[in-house]
């Protein structure tokens, strides 16, 4: 254990665990057998490594996060890679289990990868770099996120489920296990397939956040117009026509919420039906 790191006194730290010169251990953090932690590591109050973690970039982890054995946030797999002081950023309260990976960004890219509060990082998840994950995301076990990929908040993503690069995900949404996501998908939306394709609207997950029946209509209403194929009108077309007949009614929280997002910068097309143009 090296002596300039700054370790507060109540922390617990096994004494086979290796830290390096300038890591910033916070208060009650407890770090278990066989961790090591490199020097531009800081851990806040009541984080816990349970054994045989690595962490060797610069890295934050957020107060009473809980990381389990074999978790390794290191140098980026991106070759492109050339050493730049690009970061890892995890949130309170998140866990993360075993064998998960997260790598930090790079000049490619927004130079952080950010994992957000409260969020349950299941066995063997890949976060790649330049990634941004929002709060109350769950990853299901092998999960993987390529580089550039945004998650917002309270997604959940299935086993075994693979999201390409660039694609962003729409708060709300749940992506099926084995799933291969390779367009962007929209706020609210349930998303399966091998190459992965909207099944409708996440019902139970928008009524265990409070939305209410009228705001769950209204996004089904959007997405049934503006991914309905037998309208000959352009895709940004059929957007705008929704945007209108809803500025006439009163326009709820989830309709706002599904137009920024359209509206954002994107890479990739959005994910509708199997049958669907857009």
């Amino acid at each position: 254990m090296a002596d300039s790191a700054r370790i507060h006194p109540t922390a617990q730290i096994h004494q086979t665990a290796i830290i390096a010169d300038g890591a910033i251990i916070g208060k009650d953090v407890v770090i278990g057998p066989y961790c090591v932690v490199g020097k531009d590591v800081t851990l806040d109050e009541g984080v816990k490594l349970i054994s045989h973690v690595s962490i060797d970039c610069i890295t934050h982890i957020g107060a009473h996060s809980l990381v389990y054995p074999f978790v390794s946030i290191n140098k980026t797999q991106d070759l492109k890679y050339n050493g730049e002081p690009s970061t890892v950023s995890v949130g309170k309260n998140t866990t993360i289990r075993e064998y998960v990976t997260i790598q930090p960004g790079t000049a490619g890219g927004i130079m952080k990868t950010v994992v957000g509060d409260n969020c349950l990082l299941m066995i063997g998840v890949h976060v790649a770099h330049d990634c941004i994950v929002g709060d109350n995301v769950v990853m299901a076990n092998y999960a993987t996120l390529a580089g550039h990929v945004v998650v917002e908040d309270n997604v959940i993503i299935g086993g075994l489920s693979a999201v390409k690069q660039f694609v962003r995900i729409g708060k709300h949404a749940m992506i099926g296990g084995m799933s291969g996501v390779e367009k962007d998908v929209v706020p609210y939306a349930l998303i399966m397939g091998e190459r992965a394709s909207m099944h409708g609207v996440n019902i139970v997950g928008m009524k265990r956040h409070g939305y209410s029946n009228a705001e769950i209509q209204q996004v089904q209403a959007i997405y049934k117009n503006v991914f309905n194929e037998d309208d000959d009108a352009p895709f940004n077309a059929r957007v705008q026509k929704q945007r209108e007949a809803l500025a006439i009614a009163n326009q709820d929280r989830a309709a706002q919420i599904v137009f920024d997002f359209m509206d954002g910068d994107t890479k990739c097309h959005f994910c509708g039906p199997k049958s669907a143009r857009g």
